[in-house]
């Protein structure tokens, strides 16, 4: 028994020292669905969070925080703000460590969540001398202010803006999605004071991989859909990025992103791989390569969309292209091969669905189907905004206004990375990394139990909010610990599922 214990320890060990290496970078991605687009009139907003080397996840529910007056947010480089007196609550998807892998979903069902896109901008160091850059600048902590002070979207992107305009951006570039269920918005940002945030269309399907994307059609005179930071274009024309002169409108992604390398992907097809074969899947063909014009911001949907059509795109390897990474991995594990356009990866730490309705409360009306690590090999459970906790093994125990500030979150314990065979992340991220090793035939024996898994929840749906309605007609506190209790109940089950998959994927690996 003892020796049993040892090489099954051995055996974690080498799983994590072999799948969780820094070969993967910080590739996320973002799917949004305007509320016409969508099958349900929901707005969905799809997004894989991937960053490479050893990570985990905390997922925790946070309650409103009163804060005395004079109290100051502190900022990751020494920049500070007025506290608010009282903090919206939210659900907290914390990854430790990482600066830009935070998503927050707050008690109004404002979505905050990011894809890195690098600029050409100039170094940190130079920014700051010019002053572009203020008090260090904002990074980590924009996405957090938006989620804790915004009513709506719309009210995200002001939020950010003013903030972006007060101290300037640290990092070289990024894009941030801000969702409600009403409507849905991209914000494109450059290191420095200089930014620009695009309404998705209703009707249309963003596709955001990690590049800028929002082009010529965003008219700056076109208030009620385009915000941007001042001087935007006088500054582009400064750097010699807009030629006016040309003809052309201006657009923020041709002047901020950087040139695409002449032999990849990009350079070949004119193209991001990722934006492309997404926008593919969602227009029900293979848009003909090398593309005859810059891929567009949105495009409008073969079909209205669900949130299964959503998980499809984050679940995917490039499947029915030449770029087929299942298909071309010497390994079998799409996971452990490198081509262009696949968007579910080795580094994914957390797949996510928001189903955003405006004509439900918004404890019901709104929720997440989120999957721990890689969203292929793991399962969608639901995670009501009703909800008033979540699983203590979701995340790592500690007093939460200690866990919220920026020193904790970049200074984490190094013992709460350590694999505990009972915390959610560990076990998820295990089973794809047993998937990983025999992915041809593994695949095939979790997806037997996760489908049917699924299936059972979307059917239960109609039920369960039936339910959580008519108790909220009567007592709300009682409706949210029903929805705690149901979200609860899922998210257990499929852990155990997990272990269960786990001990099957090991006898499996070692009897072969």
């Amino acid at each position: 028994m003892r020796v049993k214990k040892i090489l099954s320890s051995i055996f974690i060990f080498l799983l994590l020292v072999i799948f969780t290496a820094p070969f993967v970078s910080a590739d996320c991605f973002t799917v949004i669905v305007g509320k016409k687009a969508s099958a349900d009139g929901s707005v969905l907003f799809g997004h894989n969070e991937q960053n490479g080397g050893r990570r985990i996840i905390n997922y925790r529910y946070i309650p409103r925080i009163k804060y005395k007056p004079g109290t100051m947010v502190i900022l990751k480089n020494g920049g500070t703000l007025p506290e608010i007196a009282e903090t919206y609550a939210l659900i907290w998807q914390g990854n430790p460590g990482v600066e830009f892998g935070d998503s927050y979903f707050n008690e109004w069902g404002v979505v905050v969540s990011s894809d890195s896109c690098g600029t050409r901008e100039d170094p940190f160091k130079e920014l700051v001398a010019r002053g572009d850059i203020t008090d260090g600048g904002i990074g980590y902590m924009l996405r957090r202010l938006i989620a804790q002070r915004a009513r709506t979207a719309r009210e995200g992107v002001r939020i950010a803006g003013e903030l972006l305009n007060r101290f300037g951006y640290s990092a070289s570039g990024r894009s941030y999605m801000i969702a409600d269920p009403n409507e849905a918005w991209v914000l494109a940002v450059a290191r420095g004071k200089h930014w620009i945030a695009q309404r998705c269309p209703d009707d249309e399907v963003v596709l955001l991989p990690n590049i800028h994307i929002i082009g010529p059609e965003a008219n700056l005179k076109n208030t009620q859909n385009v915000i941007a930071s001042p001087g935007l274009v006088d500054y582009a024309i400064k750097r010699g990025w807009y030629d006016p002169a040309s003809g052309k409108p201006f657009s923020f992604k041709d002047a901020f992103n950087r040139p695409m390398r002449k032999g990849g992907f990009g350079g070949k097809n004119g193209c991001d791989p990722r934006q492309w074969y997404a926008q593919s899947m969602v227009i029900g063909g293979l848009i003909e390569l090398p593309v005859k014009e810059p891929l567009s911001f949105s495009v409008r949907p073969a079909h209205k969309m669900t949130v299964e059509d959503v998980a499809k795109i984050l679940r995917s390897h490039s499947e029915g292209t030449p770029f087929d990474t299942f298909k071309n991995s010497r390994s079998g594990s799409p996971h452990l091969t490198r081509s262009a356009g696949s968007i579910c990866s080795k580094g994914t730490q957390e797949g996510a669905v928001y189903q955003l309705r405006n004509w439900l409360p918004k404890e019901v009306g709104c929720l997440v189907w989120r999957t721990t690590a890689a969203p292929c090999s793991n399962v969608l459970t639901p995670w009501y905004l009703g909800i008033t906790e979540t699983p203590k093994v979701y995340y790592k125990a500690g007093d939460i206004e200690e866990q919220l500030k920026v020193a904790n979150h970049f200074n984490y314990p190094a013992e709460k990375f350590t694999y505990d065979p009972e915390f959610a992340f560990d076990v998820f991220n295990t089973l794809e990394n047993l998937v990983d090793l025999n992915y041809r035939r593994a695949i095939k024996v979790v997806r037997s139990v996760w489908e049917p898994f699924e299936k059972a929840q979307f059917d239960l749906q109609s039920a369960v909010e039936e339910t959580a309605l008519n108790l909220l007609k009567k007592d709300k506190a009682l409706a949210r610990q029903f929805l705690t209790d149901y979200t609860s109940s899922r998210a257990l089950l499929a852990l155990n599922k997990a272990k269960e998959l786990n001990k099957k994927l090991r006898t499996l690996f070692w009897s072969n």
